[in-house]
């Protein structure tokens, strides 16, 4: 990586190359970014992203304020030398609304919930068994461990039990959506894929 810099073509964009930023364990886009040769120089002896910005025109770390910093994992140069591909594990939400990801809107009004959410949600909470951020609920949970995490599903499941006996629709889909959020915290403490998910209910379709 640290011989990147000298191939870059700087001056076909007047010192600046798009970055787009990739999350290292899920690939999911999460932000699009500027760099000049300062900033890649940073990245690269730091370990955490750094870009350049245009409006402040300044030099800037992701998460220098809001501490979800991106830790470098790996960097590729596209065909022509004036496009970077980094792939980092960061510590909290990249948005700075406070989102996974930057792209996260739609522009199609009919927006089509499918598996790609849930394998959204699902990457998202094993990314936090790796990272452990700080004040996470996710993390809580798989550092108090398998019997802590199997007693929230419990906990959960019959609080959808009840809301379908004597609550309101809406109750049942908030409920129901709490199981299937704390069943994927406990799939993963157990190692499981979504991928594996996805093919045992490909089997049960047939």
């Amino acid at each position: 990586m640290k011989n990147i810099a000298l191939k870059i073509d700087w001056e076909k964009s007047g010192g600046l190359v798009p970055v787009i930023i990739q999350n290292a364990q899920s690939n999911k886009v999460l932000m699009l970014g500027y760099m000049n040769a300062q900033a890649l120089k940073k990245t690269l002896k730091t370990g955490k992203v750094w870009f350049y910005s245009r409006s402040k025109r300044r030099l800037w770390m992701k998460g220098e304020v809001s501490k979800n910093i991106l830790r470098l994992v790996d960097i590729k140069m596209d065909c022509d030398g004036d496009t970077l591909l980094i792939k980092a594990n960061p510590a909290g939400p990249t948005c700075h609304k406070n989102c996974e990801s930057c792209f996260y809107e739609s522009i199609n009004p009919k927006k089509i919930v499918d598996a790609q959410i849930l394998q959204e949600l699902f990457d998202v909470i094993s990314s936090r068994k790796k990272i452990m951020p700080k004040k996470s609920y996710t993390a809580y949970l798989f550092k108090k461990g398998l019997t802590e995490i199997c007693a929230k599903v419990a906990e959960e499941s019959a609080e959808v039990i009840k809301a379908a006996k004597k609550e309101s629709k809406k109750r049942v889909i908030e409920e129901s959506v709490d199981v299937l959020y704390h069943l994927f915290v406990l799939t993963a403490q157990r190692g499981v894929k979504f991928a594996d998910l996805m093919r045992e209910i490909t089997k049960r379709r047939k």
